[in-house]
């Protein structure tokens, strides 16, 4: 029998049933065989090969292709060949799961004596002979109980383990490369030597089986591989620098904030840092009120009645912070809590409250478009492990806002809030912006008319602003789809930071009616929006993306004047009071340390200018202006060194509105 094989420019041609992927792109060109690695049959990824048994569609992926298919591939291949190496260099060695994930992957060990990064040079070159051997990766079908033996034979507990979780409906499937041999889906490449030389281990760290603190505890091992060494090399590059950039590290140099396990994932904000955050919360409060929006303020903790009603106690119930409403006991042998009190949550997010500000009252279609927004301070039980610094923390304030409008402005509201949103990343320095419209899932709420006007009304308005966007196919939200907003940082890291979802089913839940035109009463769309999202995690970015090396109007210290000799002390009080009193944030340093001790002490806090004043100056009335990260000096009059700051530290949008 035949099966008709579809090739990507339409072209068909029919094939014995069983003919492989090999077969096929052999007989139609040596050349592009050689690069061909893998092969999309019907969309999925599969062995080259795999026999194919049915009508299908065929496309072939080559190596050099640059996909995010072949660099998976690659990353996979490289995984089974970490464990094998392993199990070469240190016998009886449990080899446990080896997935791909994002610029990497990982393999889990189980061995008495955990593994170090001083391990990762014998490794690696075990690594290489083991690539530079060419064994083919071929696929197997094991008889589930024979699968068991074979790995409990070997002492490959956990690999039993595994099959025993695979459904009985599903094949247990081998891959052999050489001698060697794993439990896995795949797909993979022809070969060993497939994976090529670009690839390197990271780092070691402890994780328990499964992800379970009652299970034992494994040497996970991080790697990385690329097509190219040239690819690779770009990698470490930017993970090098982003170590330099850590806003952790930076944090503590410029005294910004710190945390402690007293409360985990809590920011203590410092004075400097402090400045910082709120002169980002002053921007965006001035770009919301100029464009329309009305800020509200509401209850950081309610009933659990309230999100029962919105239905977050549901479904996110385990990321709240659950509170008992009752008097805790003051004896000291009875029970702080009874038990019986009615439950609280502290607010993970701010929806539900400004949809009860929006129901106060009634409102009509002429109140549309309603723009709510909040400076909410939120928490979410995030586990201890994932607490990541500023970038995922337990209590965070969103520059949150939500639009409360009918059907036939969503456009112009998306629109309103695209341009306002480039406006904002373009004064954060950020220019490079990729925008995905997240369309219909799988699983989805509401009918398949409503997502189509809601997708096309979104697309619209996108294509109304000139701005270039990705479809993410399947990706929106459960009750509607959804934009999302990526920004790229200075050494190539993509961040996802602002979004808007429609969202049609919170204000049904919770009724947030308007009066139509013609009278009756209709359920308002609710936009949920965000710019700078968290501003915790924005700030955190913003401090990697700028090496801490902040924007003039950021900047906690905008300068500091320094003095070089005591008798310039009563000259340089003067000018800091003369700099505060003009709104500069500027400090004095009149101790009795050499310039040049001073000048790096100020550069580690990343101040980014000084006033450096000694006699002459102070005669003179001049300062000798240095900036953080130029070489050398230059004197000029104080009065033209203070209005070039002023010019300088001030906001984009106050330059922008002076200039308008």
């Amino acid at each position: 029998m035949s099966i008709k094989v579809t090739f990507p420019d339409g072209a068909q041609r029919d094939f014995t049933r069983g003919t492989t992927g090999t077969e096929i792109v052999e007989g139609i060109s040596k050349s592009l065989a050689k690069k061909t690695v893998a092969m999309r049959w019907n969309g999925v990824v599969s062995d080259l090969a795999e026999p194919l048994n049915e009508d299908g569609r065929i496309e072939f992926v080559t190596r050099d292709s640059g996909s995010k298919d072949v660099l998976e591939l690659i990353r996979h291949d490289t995984a089974h060949v970490l464990a094998e190496a392993v199990q070469e260099l240190w016998p009886g060695t449990q080899v446990t799961i080896g997935p791909v994930i994002d610029n990497g992957f990982y393999y889990d060990f189980k061995r008495e004596t955990p593994f170090s990064e001083e391990d990762f040079p014998a490794i690696e070159k075990k690594m290489a002979e083991i690539v530079e051997r060419g064994a083919a990766f071929t696929k197997e079908v094991w008889d589930r109980e024979e699968a068991k033996r074979v790995f409990g034979a070997k002492g490959e507990t956990f690999k039993v383990e595994l099959i025993d979780a695979i459904p009985a409906d599903q094949d247990v499937k081998i891959y052999k490369q050489g001698q060697w041999f794993d439990l896995c889906r795949g797909p993979h490449m022809r070969s060993t030597r497939d994976i090529g030389q670009a690839f390197k281990l990271t780092k070691v760290a402890g994780a328990y089986w499964r992800g379970d603190s009652k299970n034992p505890v494994l040497s996970r091992i991080y790697g990385t591989a690329f097509a190219t060494k040239e690819e690779l090399a770009a990698h470490l590059h930017m993970l090098e620098e982003a170590e330099k950039r850590d806003h952790r590290k930076i944090g503590q140099e410029m005294d910004l904030y710190h945390f402690q396990s007293e409360a985990q994932g809590s920011v203590f904000w410092h004075p400097k840092g402090y400045v910082l955050y709120n002169q980002m919360e002053a921007y965006i409060r001035r770009r919301l009120n100029a464009s329309g929006y009305q800020e509200v303020k509401t209850p950081q903790l309610m009933s659990s009645k309230f999100w029962e009603q919105s239905g977050h106690w549901g479904k996110y119930r385990e990321n709240m912070f659950v509170v008992p409403d009752e008097v805790p006991g003051t004896e000291d042998e009875g029970p702080v809590l009874s038990g019986e009190g009615d439950l609280m949550a502290l607010k993970p997010m701010n929806c539900p409250a400004h949809v009860q500000i929006f129901n106060q009252g009634i409102k009509s279609y002429r109140d549309l478009p309603l723009r709510m927004a909040e400076f909410g301070c939120c928490h979410r039980n995030e586990a201890h492990g994932a607490l990541h610094g500023l970038m995922r923390v337990r209590q965070m304030t969103q520059d949150d806002a939500h639009i409360f409008c009918r059907e036939d402005q969503i456009q112009s509201e998306t629109e309103h809030f695209v341009h306002l949103l480039y406006s904002v990343y373009g004064h954060m320095g950020f220019e490079n912006v990729v925008i995905k419209l997240a369309t219909r899932p799988e699983k989805f709420g509401g009918t398949i008319e409503r997502w189509d006007a809601a997708e096309k009304a979104l697309g619209d308005a996108l294509r109304a602003t000139g701005y270039d966007f990705e479809i993410a196919e399947g990706e929106g939200a459960f009750y509607a789809p959804k934009l999302e907003f990526h920004l790229k940082d200075a050494i190539g890291r993509s961040w996802q930071v602002g979004t808007l979802q429609l969202d049609y089913v919170l204000p049904e839940r919770l009724d947030a009616t308007y009066v139509a035109e013609d009278g009756s009463r209709k359920c308002a769309v609710m936009l949920h929006r965000a710019i700078l999202g968290s501003l915790e995690r924005f700030i955190g970015m913003m401090i990697e993306n700028y090496a801490g090396k902040m924007p003039m109007w950021l900047a906690p210290t905008q300068v500091v004047v320094a003095t070089i000799v005591s008798e310039a002390d009563e000259y340089a009080q003067r000018l800091v009071r003369q700099l505060r009193d003009a709104g500069i944030r500027a400090e004095l340093d009149t101790r009795n340390e050499k310039i040049n001790y001073k000048v790096r002490e100020h550069s580690v806090g990343k101040v980014p200018l000084m006033f450096v004043v000694g006699r002459r100056e102070a005669e003179e009335g001049t300062v000798s202006v240095r900036r953080l990260g130029t070489e050398g000096q230059k004197v000029e009059p104080f009065m033209d060194a203070m209005v070039a700051l002023m010019a300088e530290a001030t906001a984009p949008d106050l330059k922008a509105k002076a200039a308008a």
